[in-house]
């Protein structure tokens, strides 16, 4: 599994927690998948990811 891919899976995953939350316990859990929104926007717009070095430093490789 690449970095890309687990970045992809970790938001996914979380988006879903977070809905899954806001659902059965305080719709304030919103607020964490805004977070998450926000987090891919602006890394679209940086090219940098908390997520991501992370991942690298865990030892994720890259696609290239």
């Amino acid at each position: 599994m690449t970095i890309n891919e687990a970045l992809r899976l970790i938001a996914g995953t979380m988006i879903l927690l977070s809905l899954f939350l806001a659902f059965n316990y305080s719709q304030n859990w919103l607020w964490f998948t805004a977070f998450i929104a926000v987090n891919l926007i602006q890394s679209s717009f940086t090219k940098w990811c908390l997520m991501m070095t992370i991942l690298k430093k865990v030892g994720f490789k890259s696609r290239d």
